[in-house]
């Protein structure tokens, strides 16, 4: 080969070395910049969260229903249309400790009036009661904990009881107007309804309270009660509904 076509072939040898020098750096910089967009988009994007439980809420009327259980059980509380939020029969303020009487109508014990005045939750409505996907835990401890509710022990100067379950229950922390009569989940709703000691389970004030409630919300949903009538009246007083409801236990009702 002669010298001039060596320096030919050099040269056509750099300039496709050249060329691929060039290419390389080309497909590179192609690659970090695809790589930095992407990075952006991930960045703008914002990061996916699961669907939060409703949060416990003291004010009420923000959550849409209560403690969420099995997402079947949510969605049918949902579908009702029913939120958290509490109407009290009068004016009503957190009362201080020791500050609750109850008192005694027809041998029972009634709560304080301005303590416990008792309220509704307005969203219950008679359709939603009648209603056969309605369960009172759509709105139980919707707006107060269980726990939270302890403190009504302290207003009425009642001992917080220990081993409070099944036979040995001797106290409830009671809605004055019932879940299922649509009562409220606030604090102005709930007393502590303990006694009579030396009795059975089934004979102690709460239990008799049961039956009236279940009495008056069989009542109301059969159109023979009006649902604000009863829901007042079990309010001012429940014993008065006492022996309609003895009555309806003893003809099979939910007793």
């Amino acid at each position: 080969m002669s010298p001039r076509s060596s320096l030919f072939l050099v040269i056509f040898l750099i300039v496709i070395l050249i060329a691929v020098i060039a290419l390389f750096i080309f497909v590179v910089h192609q690659d970090r910049s695809l790589q930095q967009q992407s990075g952006k988009k991930v960045m703008s994007s914002p990061p996916s969260r699961s669907t939060p439980t409703v949060p416990e809420n003291r004010q009420g009327s923000s959550s849409t229903f209560g403690p969420v259980g099995a997402p079947a059980q949510a969605e049918s509380c949902s579908l009702l249309g029913v939120s958290c939020a509490s109407h009290y029969f009068q004016s009503w303020q957190e009362p201080a400790d020791g500050s609750c009487r109850s008192s005694i109508s027809n041998g029972y014990p009634i709560p304080d009036p301005q303590c416990t005045p008792g309220g509704i939750n307005s969203t219950v409505t008679l359709s939603v009661l009648q209603d056969p996907g309605w369960r009172t835990r759509c709105i139980r401890d919707c707006e107060e904990s269980q726990a939270s509710k302890h403190v009504a022990y302290s207003w009425y100067s009642v001992a917080n009881p220990q081993h409070n379950s099944g036979s040995s229950q001797i106290c409830e922390l009671d809605h004055l107007v019932p879940l299922e009569l649509g009562g409220a989940d606030g604090m102005g709703n709930i007393w502590p309804q303990c006694g009579p000691d030396g009795t059975t389970l089934n004979n102690r004030y709460f239990k008799l309270k049961d039956r009236v409630e279940n009495y008056l919300a069989d009542e109301v949903k059969g159109g023979r009660i009006p649902l604000d009538a009863a829901q007042r009246g079990i309010a001012s007083d429940w014993t008065q509904y006492l022996d309609e409801a003895n009555r309806y236990c003893a003809n099979g009702g939910r007793c």
